[in-house]
């Protein structure tokens, strides 16, 4: 039996080890940390639950892609789902008016047209190009034969040119792009591509995850471990062993040997390729990787909530309080937050009350810098006094669009991007790891092959970020050692 490494137990990893471990592999999935997962960890304070990263999926309704890539990793049964809002899953409060996306064609186009009358024939073209532009991705769409003009179209124009061409309303404009927080979108960097696939998912269809993200972990690993496989933790990779020909070996810092005839990374490509010493990678490639960006990274405040205090609030809120939803991620202290994400937990199917909430908003890795080389729980008081000042700021920020929300929170937590790179090892504690960027060519074309044979890459940096959008990637990366052909024949046969 042919023996697959993964290294990482994130979501990529995760789902490459369930899809090769139904295809023959013995599969062994090495975690640094204690805890599985990389963004679907959860955490857990009292009886609390909050997410640190997946925190909404869209197209797993029954018959969509997500769904279906679920049910063929054998985890759908085990993670419960709970309905957004049909008629407002996501709503964008800008310059003092919300604005609902609602799922579907008609009820799209139809709840913005109730504020846009005059650009309801540009709303039906912008939603049929997304969806034209998604179906073009044959593991997005699940259809093989696809539009490859379309493809490579998309990929190379930006996200901002595409909407301005094809809206003319610039407030409307800016209502479209209201989600770029999903994506860490630059309006003249983000290919329209990257906006394209993740409005559709969420158009198809919005979900929050019963109970944490963490359950798609569990199950995932679960699944891994009932076809043979092992997911390992405390085992941190320290070495890709190679020969002149092909990697051998993934060699943990402890010592251990885990002989290999495949090897996935999923964690990020930078990091990887510091755990080569092999002149099969050559420099051109390494630099070529240092020089891509990575997407901004994020702080986050952690609600706790009084009991039965507020009522669940079944869709997301983005909030802008500027004039323009583009280039929050470029601040000073005076305009900080330029944007919030205010989403609740969702601790069972449908609740009338929320347990808990999370304010999400950009921050750049140079506001914690001077703690770069500390560790966790040890960064002392200078630290803890700059997150109790944002996590005050980003509250009071909200407040204006909830009111009273301040009187009904319990407790509160902080995540900075420190946090993120100590759970994630992300670099600089960027959310959705390497950006992809229309005028950086060389970041287009990051995919899972490398020139050692039997090296692939996984995970959000070289396909998309999401749960559709990562196991998707799983896919593409299995892929390159199963056969398009033969995955596509499990997929419809399941």
């Amino acid at each position: 039996m042919k023996k697959c490494v993964i290294i990482g137990s994130g979501l990529g990893g995760l789902a490459c080890g369930c899809i090769l471990s139904k295809n023959g592999y013995e599969v062994t999935v090495l975690e640094q940390g204690f805890q599985i997962g990389g963004c679907l960890q959860t955490f857990r304070r009292g009886d609390a639950v909050f997410e640190t990263g997946m925190h909404y999926i869209g197209g797993a309704d029954e018959g969509q892609v997500l769904r279906v890539m679920m049910r063929y990793m054998g985890i759908d049964a085990d993670v419960k789902l709970s309905r957004l809002d049909p008629k407002g899953y996501d709503v964008i409060s800008f310059l003092g008016q919300h604005y609902k996306m609602a799922n579907g064609k008609e009820a799209f186009v139809n709840t913005l047209a109730g504020q846009f009358p005059q650009s309801r024939e540009e709303l039906t073209q912008y939603y049929d190009l997304v969806k034209r532009v998604a179906s073009s991705w044959a593991i997005h769409s699940l259809h093989q034969e696809v539009d490859l003009n379309t493809n490579v179209e998309y990929q190379t124009r930006s996200v901002g040119d595409v909407i301005d061409q094809t809206v003319s309303d610039p407030l409307l404009r800016q209502i479209l792009a209201g989600t770029q927080l999903l994506y860490a979108g630059e309006k003249n960097h983000t290919p329209f591509s990257t906006h394209a696939l993740i409005i559709d998912s969420y158009d198809q269809s919005a979900f929050r995850i019963v109970g944490g993200s963490a359950r798609v972990a569990d199950a995932l690993a679960t699944s891994i471990r009932r076809m043979g496989g092992q997911v390992l933790t405390r085992r941190q990779a320290s070495q890709i062993e190679c020969d002149e020909t092909q990697a051998t070996a993934v060699i943990t810092a402890d010592g251990e040997r885990f002989p290999a005839n495949l090897v996935i990374s999923s964690i990020h490509p930078a990091n990887t390729l510091q755990l080569i010493d092999s002149p099969l990678i050559r420099p051109v490639y390494r630099r070529r990787i240092a020089r891509v960006r990575n997407t901004p990274s994020v702080f986050t405040v952690y609600l706790k909530f009084r009991k039965d205090s507020v009522r669940y609030m079944n869709h997301n809120l983005y909030v802008y309080r500027g004039n323009s939803v583009w280039g929050c991620e470029n601040y000073d202290d005076a305009s900080w937050p330029k944007c919030l994400l205010y989403m609740h937990g969702c601790h069972e199917e449908h609740p009338e009350y929320a347990q808990t909430g999370e304010i999400m908003t950009y921050m750049s890795m140079d506001d914690v810098r001077p703690w770069a080389h500390t560790h966790i729980g040890r960064r002392g008081e200078d630290y803890e006094t700059l997150k109790r000042e944002k996590a005050e700021a980003a509250i009071e920020a909200l407040e204006y669009e909830v009111p009273g929300l301040r009187d009904s929170i319990e407790a509160y937590y902080t995540s900075t991007p420190l946090t993120y790179i100590d759970y994630t090892g992300t670099p600089d504690g960027s959310m959705y790891g390497m950006m992809k960027d229309v005028q950086d060519p060389g970041s287009l074309n990051v995919g899972s092959r490398t020139r050692i044979p039997n090296l692939l890459l996984t995970g959000q940096s070289t396909t998309l970020h999401g749960m559709m959008g990562t196991m998707a990637g799983s896919l593409v990366t299995c892929a390159e050692v199963l056969s398009y052909e033969e995955l596509f024949n499990q997929l419809k046969n399941v």
